[in-house]
């Protein structure tokens, strides 16, 4: 269990993807993208492997949800700074967490 203390350090916020690349040094298949959480935070890099439901161009514009306080992560070439959240189906594949409707990026989750 945790309190809701430890709840409150999750960062998570809304942003919409604003550019999605190939990452072919990737162990898993995944895309690299950048996403905009707004003025207060502006642009992060993330690497996901969403690739099973999600194409490149399907991704532009979609808006995510993501933890934002994480410390950036090497992966492979590529520096991630945020945790994209999704829900895992038929094993490995992931499905995004997004809001119902649009909503303004960096919007806080809580």
């Amino acid at each position: 269990m945790i309190t809701w203390n430890d709840f409150e350090k999750i960062d998570m916020r809304v942003g919409t993807v604003v550019e999605v690349n190939d990452f072919p040094k990737a162990r898993k298949p995944a895309w690299q993208l950048v996403i905009d959480f707004g003025s207060e935070i502006g642009l992060k890099r993330s690497s996901a492997q969403i690739t099973a439901y999600y194409k490149k161009e399907d991704l532009v514009n979609r808006q995510v949800i993501a933890v934002v306080n994480f410390p950036p992560k090497q992966i492979a070439d590529f520096i991630s700074e945020c945790l994209v959240l999704g829900i895992y189906e038929a094993g490995n594949d992931v499905i995004l967490l997004q809001p119902e409707r649009p909503v303004q990026n960096g919007q806080k989750i809580g």
